[in-house]
């Protein structure tokens, strides 16, 4: 069994558990935007002291909260998708629409729609 059935399982056999992990998530996302705005002069003179050491880590840090976020809506919302559904569907970009930027523009667009429809 793969993960992403595990996951759906665990949340839909504990829809209050999915749902805290889907508030985590929005704290953890507005927590992180009040820290950077009430501590911003700290941060910015703290960047400056070393700007390359201190720069890899405050990305590296954004890259690791953003990964957590995207997780924890992940594990949140996974209790709505279908039984028949693929666990890990990618959105096909560039590659099914050779062309103009609009059309990868659409294409994202359609995609956008689909998992939206998904999730209501």
């Amino acid at each position: 069994m793969s993960i992403c059935k595990e996951i759906k399982g665990f949340s839909r056999s504990h829809e209050r558990i999915a749902d805290f992990f889907s508030l985590l998530a929005v704290v953890l996302l507005f927590g992180t935007i009040w820290v950077a705005v009430a501590y911003y002069r700290d941060i910015s003179t703290w960047l400056r002291h070393d700007w390359l050491l201190h720069g890899g880590l405050l990305i590296g840090a954004i890259v690791l909260i953003s990964f957590l976020t995207l997780g924890l809506l992940a594990v949140g919302s996974s209790r709505f998708a279908g039984n028949d559904e693929k666990c890990f569907g990618t959105f096909a970009g560039r590659r099914n629409y050779n062309g103009s930027p609009v059309r990868w523009f659409s294409a994202w667009i359609n995609h956008m729609e689909s998992v939206g429809k998904k999730h209501r």
